[in-house]
């Protein structure tokens, strides 16, 4: 969660807006390309791609379970 929480900031977000129920879209109004920013963050901080759609709306949590899944499945 810091390393979303850390790119995010980068962003331009407030780190008190950000919480594990925080809705990417709703709450932090990101646009795609903020999206694909943050994807590209991730890979590059944690080595994992994680593909964000722009349709669903998802919170930091979610997110965070996206990574740990992705984590995991490029360590076997």
């Amino acid at each position: 969660m810091d390393a979303l929480k850390a790119i995010l900031a980068n962003l331009g977000v407030s780190r008190e807006s950000l919480h594990g129920d925080t809705l990417l879209y709703k709450d932090l109004q990101l646009d795609s390309t903020e999206t694909v920013e943050v994807s590209l963050a991730l890979k590059r901080r944690l080595g994992v791609s994680v593909k964000l759609e722009s349709r669903q709306d998802i919170t930091l949590t979610q997110v965070c379970k996206l990574v740990q899944a992705a984590m995991v499945g490029s360590s076997k």
